[in-house]
């Protein structure tokens, strides 16, 4: 099922998610007078840093909400999938996506349109969600929605692949692989801990749930993560990890 978004529970409980962007964005380096795609632009917040640099930057994101948000922040931004770009060939210097890929179901078909759209020796800049990425989190939700009879319900159906296979990948759709870097990134969350991560990353799966389970769920998931994820003081701390890759047409 389609995950979909909130603008304002993102901005609150997903705030690390732009935050930890730093490392992407130095590999990106965008140029005065570049033409720049911003693929799963999200709110637009890491669009208006981009454009700060002096880029033309044009946002996608398949929410309706998220792109009325990023056009709130005056950023162009359009509505659709990254599978169908609606862009003519050769249209961009670089395609940017921080934390957005590992949600593609198609990931083929989105790597011919990114090839698609860039110009001859543009650049792919990306930072997703890598091998063994939330896996705690991953088993203990599958886990309660098994518990209650939802057994199909609990993977939320993301890809998170090795670096060696989506180097492959990128190679097969015509891509030289000039930097990859897969490192793990415990990420603290803020006040409303495992509880509001879940709630604004599984909200899609959440919301098949008869509205009075979904509570349950989400209580119970906190419960069984607690002794793995949660610190001696009371903080929660996400077991990330990451892939970033640049990699040129």
């Amino acid at each position: 099922m389609p995950q979909t978004w909130n603008p304002e529970s993102y901005a609150r409980d997903a705030a690390f998610v732009p935050e930890l962007a730093g490392g992407v964005l130095e590999w990106l380096a965008p140029q005065p007078g570049e033409r720049i795609l911003d693929l799963g632009c999200g709110d637009g917040q890491l669009a208006q840093r981009i454009a700060a640099a002096g880029a033309s930057v044009i946002g996608i994101d398949t929410s309706p909400e998220m792109v009325a948000a990023a056009r709130a922040r005056g950023v162009k931004a359009d509505k659709g999938p990254a599978e169908m770009l609606p862009y003519p060939n050769h249209t961009f210097d670089a395609v940017f996506s921080n934390a957005v890929l590992h949600w593609v179901r198609d990931q083929d078909e989105m790597l011919s349109q990114v090839r698609r759209v860039l110009r001859p020796g543009g650049r792919f800049v990306a930072e997703m969600g890598g091998h063994g990425n939330i896996a705690a989190i991953r088993v203990a939700f599958a886990a309660v929605f098994s518990r209650h009879g939802f057994t199909s319900l609990g993977d939320r159906g993301n890809y998170y692949p090795t670096p060696e296979a989506y180097s492959l990948r990128l190679e097969r759709h015509g891509f030289s692989v000039e930097r990859i870097l897969f490192f793990p990134r415990p990420t603290p969350l803020n006040d409303a801990g495992m509880s509001g991560w879940l709630h604004t990353f599984c909200r899609g799966v959440l919301d098949t749930l008869p509205e009075d389970l979904r509570e349950k769920i989400v209580q119970e998931t906190v419960a069984l993560l607690a002794p793995a994820l949660r610190d001696h003081e009371g903080r929660w701390i996400a077991d990330y990890v990451r892939l970033r890759f640049i990699a040129t047409r």
